[in-house]
């Protein structure tokens, strides 16, 4: 197993850091609901619904905030930007189609290596790459993580215990 030690992270970047877990455990829910045999279109409720709640303003953000403080031509701005259009495509293709579970998993997969990349290589690209008091401006930035999952009743993705 890889020993990935903590990452320092310049505060601007905690916020985003910490959506980014409500992110991974998304990634979780819909793994766990295929795993136990919920239909898609239970869990693609939830993703739309997440999406709409979180991911679009979190990544409006990312984009209006952190990416534009790179240049147009940064090779790991441009990959975070497709990134970004790629899951905005499967969102579309989910919303067309409601009953796929393939999609779902690449949806998973897809969401899962955009955040890993954001915090493992964007993220300490930006902090050696933005001027410090453009930094301090971002991190004036309060994050728009609420829970969600107090607004949604259908959580499929905990096991019900059949004894009970």
């Amino acid at each position: 197993m890889k020993d990935h030690a903590p990452i320092k992270r310049h505060q601007a970047l905690v916020s985003f850091s910490k959506e980014h877990h409500f992110g991974l455990l998304l990634v979780w829910k819909i793994r766990q609901g295929l795993a136990n045999a919920v239909s898609a279109e239970r869990i693609f409720r939830y993703v739309l619904f997440f999406f709409n709640e979180d991911l679009k303003i979190h990544f409006k953000e990312e984009e209006e905030l952190l990416f534009s403080k790179l240049p147009a031509t940064d090779t790991l701005r441009i990959q975070a930007e497709e990134e970004h259009k790629e899951i905005y495509r499967l969102i579309a293709a989910i919303t067309e189609t409601a009953n796929d579970e393939k999609l779902l998993r690449q949806f998973a997969g897809t969401l899962d290596k955009h955040i890993r990349f954001e915090e493992r290589t964007l993220f300490n690209h930006l902090q050696t790459h933005v001027a410090p008091e453009e930094l301090e401006e971002i991190s004036k930035r309060f994050s728009n993580s609420v829970d969600l999952d107090s607004k949604w009743e259908d959580v499929f993705w905990v096991r019900k215990n059949k004894d009970k």
